[in-house]
């Protein structure tokens, strides 16, 4: 479950030139530092190949093989933030090919990442090798297939939880909602980068109602695989004992 519906084919396919050679090596740079990750394919080229059952009530279309802008500025946000990262448990829900995971993994977070999609976390974990250079001796990300509906988490463990473009459409609004009370620790908060959609600008809104404290600490426009896309990172938090939730998030 990851990124939004609309395909978009990148601008250029590098070749991998790694041993375990794919068709494709998607190259993102984050606070000076240059990210590879590889993938079995394009977007398009994987969606003209599914079947009729794949596009069911519970579709499985791909999108996890894009690299999206929000993906991008989320692990930007990530490494801009190192110090208040490190150490702490990390959940990148709806993590595709893992580069959300692997920043915060590189700058001391203690991480796991989980996706929808089995075939999306052999690419997440073959990415983690492809950049261990990066990761160093920091603690690799570890990853496994999970639906967010059914989270095999034990409750209010996680600190940080990291989602890039999850809401894009509205029916996953009622099992992130879940997500966030069942995971977050009581001091935790939630970091999700969205772009500006009209399906999730309802969104922070109906966070506020539920009770949550939602806020904007960062924006940026951000042109990758193709895409260019103002996106915001809204943090989403418990209020603390006697505070009141926030009205709404603010409009940068």
């Amino acid at each position: 479950m990851h990124t939004p519906p609309a395909p978009s084919k990148p601008d250029a396919l590098a070749q991998d030139p790694s041993p375990t050679a794919t068709p494709g090596l998607l190259t993102a740079e984050v606070a000076g530092r240059l990210w590879q990750l590889s993938r079995p394919a394009d977007l398009e080229s994987l969606w003209a190949e599914m079947g009729e059952a794949e596009f069911g009530d519970d579709e499985r279309l791909p999108y996890w093989v894009e690299l999206w802008p929000a993906a991008v500025l989320l692990a930007r946000f990530v490494a801009l933030n190192a110090g208040a990262v490190r150490g702490k448990v990390c959940l990148d829900a709806g993590c595709g090919l893992g580069l959300s995971a692997l920043v915060a993994a590189s700058v001391g977070g203690r991480v796991l990442g989980f996706d929808y999609e089995p075939e999306a976390l052999v690419y997440a974990r073959r990415n983690t090798t492809l950049n261990q250079q990066l990761l160093g001796a920091c603690a690799p990300p570890l990853f496994t297939v999970m639906d967010w509906r059914a989270p095999a988490l034990a409750r209010g463990t996680v600190d940080l939880l990291l989602g890039a473009d999850i809401l894009y459409e509205k029916r996953f609004f009622e099992p992130v909602a879940a997500l966030l009370d069942h995971a977050l620790a009581p001091d935790g908060a939630a970091f999700i980068a969205d772009p500006e959609r009209s399906v999730s600008a309802p969104v922070w809104a109906r966070l506020t109602a539920l009770g949550w404290n939602v806020t904007t600490p960062f924006s940026g426009r951000v042109a990758q695989g193709g895409q260019d896309m103002f996106v915001h990172i809204r943090k989403i938090s418990r209020p603390r004992r006697g505070q009141p939730p926030t009205e709404t998030c603010k409009e940068p």
